[in-house]
């Protein structure tokens, strides 16, 4: 189970680039608006206390648990650079000897404190997205975690909640597996340190994240 929440963050990140992609909606929302503030228009921060990223991990082949990653960070530019970054020493499974274990041995926190999430949006997308309004769009995102990056395809709902503030959830799961970053091994690890017969090596990760104009 400790295995499967390593996928979590990498999800997480996914989900954080995810989040990225629907900000440029306000960007371009007002030209007057931008003509007077260029510098800030474009610019779109996380909003983390109304932000969360979760996934569920199954053990035994039967038994599914839910996780989440409590700290999350991320902002895009006006120019569509999108960035995220997940707290993994953030992780919380419910059990604090499984917490210990998913940041000492699955992310090796001390040495790899944060996964991140990097996307490159195209602001024209959502330039006349208005309030109330929402819109799909697949989105393509490069994950990095313990050194190791691999490129996640998903399509997320992007709605613009007020004139500064637009929310993106996925328009289904994101499946993140673990030979996706190389750590299939410390999946092993703590499947035998919890003496368990299977953790499953792909998680269903899901999100909604919040963001605002700065």
């Amino acid at each position: 189970m400790t295995n499967l929440r390593r996928f979590a963050p990498l999800a997480a990140a996914l989900a954080l680039g995810l989040g990225a992609c629907a900000e440029p909606a306000g960007d371009p929302a007002t030209d007057a608006a931008a003509d007077a503030a260029p510098v800030n228009e474009g610019d779109w921060t996380l909003d983390p206390a109304t932000s969360r990223l979760s996934y569920v991990s199954i053990k035994a082949g039967e038994v599914a648990e839910a996780n989440r990653f409590d700290a999350l960070s991320g902002s895009v530019a006006a120019d569509g650079t999108a960035s995220l970054d997940i707290d993994l020493s953030s992780v919380e499974t419910g059990v604090d000897i499984r917490n210990e274990r998913m940041r000492e041995i699955f992310f090796a926190v001390t040495e790899n404190p944060k996964a991140s999430v990097t996307a490159k949006l195209d602001p024209a997308a959502f330039a006349g997205l208005a309030v109330g309004q929402s819109l799909t769009r697949p989105l393509k995102a490069n994950v990095t975690i313990k050194g190791a990056s691999s490129d996640v395809e998903t399509e997320v709902l992007v709605t613009r909640v007020a004139e500064g503030r637009v929310t993106v959830v996925p328009t289904a799961p994101v499946i993140i597996t673990t030979d996706m970053f190389e750590l299939t091994d410390e999946l092993g690890e703590l499947r035998a340190l919890a003496q368990l017969p299977s953790i499953t090596p792909a998680v269903p990760v899901t999100f909604s994240l919040a963001f605002t104009r700065s």
